[in-house]
């Protein structure tokens, strides 16, 4: 099994299934970025009023690069956090590596709005070196897609000893909230996927927590499973966000309620939910078969797979606005753009 990084006191059992005690020292750890539009990239701390409180440092001018520290220092990224909160809450600056040189703050609602060059808005909750997806996870997904197939490989997947992990997404294809998704010009039926993803320390841990759109050009993987990458990887078929949440801040993750609308025209095209406690694999096992003789960077993501499934006579259309929202996690808002 793979550990999670850092905390001695976990917010939840990590070596059982069973319904967790909560840990009542539990302080907000919640991580985003945002554009400001004088001074480019930042890091934030999301607090629990719905301030941000810039963290930013030349040493760590992204979460990706304070995992790294952390990672390097052998430091929990919680504890560092959880000091800093306490610090920014008692009116005084951060210690390093942040050293705090700004106080001001700014609201969520401000910066979770369309991206412009000249206005405040959410990035990437990291700029994840790549990302890995994983599929069948959940019963749905798999009855669905043995009823869309003429073989039962989706079914024996689901009940297989390994699980199924494909390469999703490098940078170049990642978004962020609010950012456009993709419909490949030679697909008729895009759906999206809703899911819960995590992101992996050193050695694998599991050191954070986002949603996740894994968007899937359905018709392309079902006129031949060969064709699973073309279906899964291309221009704006993944989003990430809105935050990155450690998982000092989740009670259990095999307990969160994740749903998705699709709007279109303004109006409430289709909605679905999930809970998580219907996924079929430990987290830590998804994180263990990927890390098998492949050494994953440090914030890596992997994306759990699906248990909310879009009916096949609503595929996604140029213009609609995708939301997936968790309550612990946020709520991830994509339009959809149509390419070529």
């Amino acid at each position: 099994m793979v550990a999670l990084m850092g905390d001695p006191a976990p917010p939840y059992d990590t070596h059982a299934r069973g319904r967790p005690t909560p840990n009542p020292r539990r302080p907000t750890m919640k991580l985003l970025q945002y554009h400001d539009p004088g001074e480019g990239k930042r890091v934030g701390v999301l607090t629990r009023e719905g301030a941000i409180i810039d963290v930013t440092t030349d040493e760590t001018p992204g979460v990706l690069e304070l995992l790294q520290v952390a990672a390097a220092d052998s430091v929990s990224l919680n504890i560092l956090v959880a000091e800093m909160q306490e610090r920014a809450s008692a009116g005084r600056p951060a210690p390093a590596p942040w050293e705090q040189d700004s106080s001001e703050e700014l609201s969520f609602e401000t910066i979770h709005v369309a991206p412009t060059e000249d206005g405040y808005h959410l990035r990437t909750p990291i700029d994840s070196p790549e990302v890995w997806g994983c599929g069948v996870t959940y019963k749905r997904s798999s009855d669905m897609r043995d009823d869309d197939s003429e073989s039962d490989i989706y079914s024996r997947i689901y009940a297989a000893d390994r699980p199924e992990i494909f390469f999703k997404a490098t940078p170049r294809c990642i978004v962020g909230s609010n950012q456009p998704i993709g419909i490949r010009r030679d697909s008729k039926l895009t759906a999206t996927e809703p899911e819960l993803a995590f992101v992996i320390g050193e050695g694998g841990e599991i050191v954070g927590y986002t949603l996740c759109n894994d968007v899937s050009a359905w018709d392309i993987e079902r006129e031949n499973p060969l064709y699973l990458p073309q279906s899964k990887m291309y221009n704006g078929c993944c989003a990430l966000g809105p935050t990155f949440v450690t998982p000092a801040e989740l009670d259990d993750p095999y307990d969160l309620d994740i749903s998705c609308v699709i709007r279109r025209g303004g109006d409430t095209l289709w909605e679905g939910s999930v809970n998580t406690e219907q996924i079929n694999w430990k987290l830590e096992d998804l994180a263990e078969y990927l890390m098998r003789d492949n050494d994953c960077p440090v914030g890596t993501v992997v994306s759990t797979g699906t248990g909310i499934i879009v009916p096949n006579d609503l595929p996604l259309q140029a213009g609609d606005i995708v939301d997936i929202s968790c309550d612990e996690l946020g709520t991830l808002s994509n339009p959809v753009v149509q390419f070529g």
